[in-house]
């Protein structure tokens, strides 16, 4: 293979000039002009990456052209170098036949595409076992090329260990299918690349196939298995350029094609489906480039405070409703999604290759008793389409495919596939409004099988998006942040088919409240629907959840649903966040936060739809998103608003919700009951009110072994809420509140929830819940030592907290690549008793520490917190009164305490300390 011609080469590198310099060098010092060699190297190495770094400046989207650049870059270097070495250093004058060398380029470097920062994979091969002059030569050039600061991959084998060892590892087989000539001895490339083909390849194609795909899945496991993950590696994720660079080898090893545009001459992609997969080379080679120029090293890994930069350098601008990084992201995932469509066809395909050449008369007879599934036919066990014809013929074959695929549970077979992919301009505005159309559509989303599965061929077939118009808009589109892990159409169908999971009570371990109501619910396809609908609006000016019910009210008659299904959706898709922020970020043991909700929500049947989208949606976000703290809570906000809705408000009478509770106390006290008559005397209302009964069980045992003691800290694991629950009993004074937190931060706790009472003996009851600050709880022994004793130093004073706090690393440094700004909004509406203060802003560790240091500061008292965190920002909720127990509501002191919870939130004065 050649490498292409390189525009205007001697701007990038002259290799002559450079040759005579080295010449020149040599001839004043000879031996000892090594550290001047070196130097004109690594002058001429920095040129020509200065000069390839320039064209792609003033060409950002000429990702190709930069990566072949660099590859002629280092092609010029190791020339020059050999010939100085072979030449100058260890010069023979009567070499004998053993004492031949050939370089030969491997891997991407064999290909002649190379980021500025790529390793450069070289083969050295000789004739025999490698000389003491051989030997000599290749450390040499190593040597050079490593003084250079270049990362070389290399191999010093003879041409019988070359085939030898390619047989038998496929890494070594892949490096060598690409091998290129460089410089050095040509017959002896010729010879090993003849020995390559006829001995190693000859008749392992096969195998090659299926070990080069078993390799690939096992690597997209590794990363995520999906390529809409919004943190993608341009090089190794699934749709990028490694899926791209597998269909050209094993083009390659099968057809031996020396070009990609020679694998629509062996019939694996047409002429159309190879300009893309151009597209989506050239894109991600700029992309890669773009990654390894800014940082300076081989960084494949589009992390998010890239993102924006690269975005920047692509010319990537803004747009209503979607930042420029949004935009380049998208574009990112559209290449991706193509690359899976052509992978999808190039196999099918190959596999018609494959089933030709072994076709007999049986096959044949076989072929011609295909069974009949509506217009379609099974064939090889995938459904098929029996002419290239058949979508044209009539349009809305495109929606049956799918509607069949999903009922008869088989795979669409990949021809197919790519024959919807071309034919889905056929769907136009007629046929949305053709109820036949819609009802298929309908059967195919709410499938009692798969529908997630048919759903994602659905969209990569591009059906889907041309068929909701308002879908094709979310396509591929990402959010930019910590908190979503995926774009918004993969996240909608993966919240599909956790739906359909929960249907079929196969997360019931997981999910016990939505697999036991979702059987009550009146109407599926309104649960489906809502679901399909959620973030239909995302990336538009304006509140997604009202456009989106805006899109509802509109789609859903089209849809085939009745004005009450319709109305439901819209409902759902309005108030989708509702449950999920209620449950999160209000006191749940607030009756009027209940009472709220309930106003709002106002059926019973509504709820139980909330509920499951609200779960659906929260696990369809991410790994490691859902946690059984969340699942709590939401159930205790689904029971007490379903009581509420079944019983109304009457019921809920302050001494009878307390007499119940203690009731309950009791059953889990057993023989030690009489603590609620003797400890618990001293807890008011409000206390056996808020607090869920297995806590109080807890609390009054320790307040009994406490007795007399002035501090009394507890910490263990808390399966119920999967976290750690922290109690610490003290002498009540103010800014205790910040100091325990404080106390937690430092021993590495990050607090999820917050309860704060004081007893009638002057005695704060504070109850915390604890994880680390990757959401798992600490529950090893030494974790919870670690707990107490923090606490015991911030209350005793014994540390000095504020420089501490500061100098505490982030957990989440990547959290600086997103403007958070800091809002405060305050509520006295949420609550009968309490100003309920809410704070958002980026997080980090000890936010809360330093928040409740500024409501101390403002003398204000905090009697419970809330804290929710959504990647790189935290929404933190207190419950306060001023110290005589009233609400703030004068707009001077409001302002005054917002000035202060911001500069705590902007980490200030905490900067200032430090």
């Amino acid at each position: 293979m050649m490498l292409p011609r390189i525009a205007n080469q001697r701007a990038i590198i002259d290799r002559r000039h450079l040759a005579d310099a080295i010449a020149a060098a040599f001839a004043e010092k000879g031996e000892k002009s090594r550290a001047v060699v070196v130097e004109l190297l690594r002058g001429a190495l920095e040129d020509g990456r200065a000069e390839i770094a320039r064209r792609l400046e003033a060409k950002p989207s000429a990702g190709t052209e930069c990566a072949q650049a660099q590859a002629f870059l280092v092609d010029q270097l190791v020339r020059i170098i050999y010939d100085h070495v072979v030449g100058r250093i260890y010069r023979a004058s009567n070499r004998s036949m053993g004492e031949r060398i050939s370089l030969i380029a491997v891997g991407g470097y064999g290909r002649g595409e190379m980021a500025p920062h790529s390793d450069v994979d070289i083969a050295f091969v000789t004739p025999i076992k490698p000389t003491s002059w051989c030997e000599q030569v290749i450390e040499a050039l190593l040597y050079y090329l490593w003084d250079l600061g270049l990362k070389v991959g290399h191999s010093s084998r003879s041409l019988d260990e070359v085939v030898r060892m390619a047989k038998s590892d496929l890494t070594i087989r892949t490096a060598l299918l690409e091998g290129r000539y460089v410089w050095g001895d040509r017959d002896l490339f010729d010879s090993a690349s003849a020995r390559f083909w006829a001995e190693v390849v000859n008749g392992t194609e096969k195998q090659f196939v299926a070990e080069k795909l078993e390799e690939r899945n096992q690597r997209h496991k590794r990363l995520g298995d999906s390529r809409y993950v919004v943190e993608p590696n341009v090089k190794e994720g699934k749709g990028g350029l490694r899926d791209l660079h597998t269909l050209y080898w094993i083009g390659k090893y099968i057809h031996k094609v020396r070009d990609a545009s020679e694998l629509v001459d062996v019939g694996l992609l047409t002429a159309e489906e190879y300009r893309a997969f151009r597209r989506a080379e050239n894109f991600f080679w700029a992309v890669r480039c773009h990654l390894h120029t800014i940082t300076r090293r081989a960084e494949d890994r589009l992390t998010f405070d890239l993102q924006r930069e690269v975005a920047m350098r692509m010319n990537f601008a803004d747009r209503p409703g979607k930042s420029a990084v949004e935009r380049f992201m998208q574009y990112f995932f559209l290449q991706a999604k193509q690359v899976g469509s052509l992978t999808g066809v190039f196999l099918a395909q190959l596999d018609g290759q494959f089933a030709k050449e072994k076709r007999g008369f049986l096959a044949a007879l076989r072929s011609r008793r295909r069974k009949k599934v509506g217009p379609f036919v099974i064939e090889a066990g995938k459904l098929a389409a029996p002419a290239d014809t058949t979508f044209q013929e009539e349009p809305v074959r495109l929606l049956e495919l799918f509607s069949c695929a999903a009922a008869e549970g088989v795979e669409i077979h990949p021809e197919t596939m790519r024959i919807a992919r071309r034919d889905s301009s056929l769907i136009d505005a007629a046929m949305r409004r053709d109820p036949r159309a819609n009802a298929l559509f309908m059967e195919t989303l709410t499938s009692r099988n798969d529908p997630e599965t048919v759903l994602r061929w659905m969209n990569e077939a591009g059906v889907f998006g041309r068929f909701v118009p308002d879908f094709g808009r979310v396509i591929a589109q990402m959010q930019f942040d910590m908190y979503h892990h995926y774009t918004v159409d993969e996240h909608t169908i993966r919240a599909i088919g956790l739906l359909a999971r929960i249907e079929k009570g196969e997360v019931r371990e997981d999910h016990p409240l939505a697999s036991e109501v979702v059987s009550k619910v009146a109407s599926r396809r309104v649960l489906y629907v809502a679901t399909l609908l959620h973030d239909i609006a995302k990336g538009r000016q304006g509140d997604h959840s009202v456009l989106g019910a805006e899109v509802a009210m509109k789609l859903c008659p089209r849809l085939g649903l009745s004005a009450a299904e319709t109305e439901a959706v819209a409902w759902l898709v309005r108030w989708h966040l509702l449950m999920s922020a209620t449950a999160f970020k209000r006191d749940l043991a607030d009756y009027k936060t209940i009472a709220d909700f309930a106003n709002t929500v106002q059926s019973q049947e509504r709820l139980r739809l909330l509920l499951i989208l609200t779960v659906v949606d929260i696990r369809a976000v991410g790994p490691g998103v859902w946690n059984s703290w969340k699942r709590q809570l939401l159930g205790d906000l689904f029971v007490s608003a379903e009581e509420m809705l079944r019983l109304g408000h009457k019921t809920h009478g302050r001494a009878e919700r307390i007499a119940a509770k203690k009731k309950a106390v009791a059953m889990i006290l057993k023989e030690r009951d009489a603590l609620i008559g003797t400890v618990g005397k001293q807890l008011g209302d409000a206390y056996w009110i808020a607090e869920p009964e297995d806590i109080i069980a807890l609390n009054l045992q320790q307040m009994d072994t406490a007795l007399g003691e002035p501090l009394s800290v507890e910490a263990h694991w808390y399966p119920a809420r999967g976290a750690t629950l922290v109690t610490v009993l003290a002498a009540d004074h103010p800014g205790l509140f910040y100091r325990i937190a404080g106390g937690i931060h430092l021993a590495g706790g990050n607090i999820i929830d917050a309860r704060i009472h004081t007893a009638r003996n002057g005695t704060a009851v504070d109850n915390f819940l604890v994880q680390d600050p990757l959401g798992r709880p600490l529950n090893e022994a030494s974790q919870i030592a670690r707990l107490k004793n923090a606490i015991a130093d911030a209350l005793a004073n014994r540390v000095k907290m504020v420089p501490q706090l500061a100098a505490r690393p982030l957990a989440r440094p990547r959290a600086d690549a997103f403007d958070v700004r800091p809002i405060v909004i305050f509520d006295n509406k949420a609550s009968n008793r309490y100003t309920v203060i809410e704070v958002g802003a980026r997080d980090r560790p000890a936010l809360l520490s330093q928040l409740a240091r500024a409501l101390f500061e403002a003398r204000l008292v905090v009697h419970s917190a809330h804290i929710a965190t959504y990647g790189e920002r935290a929404v933190d909720t207190f419950y306060i009164t001023d110290v005589l127990g009233e609400k703030i509501d004068s707009e001077s002191r409001m302002n005054a305490v917002e000035k202060k919870l911001l500069e705590a939130a902007e980490d200030r004065k905490v900067k200032a300390a430090a």
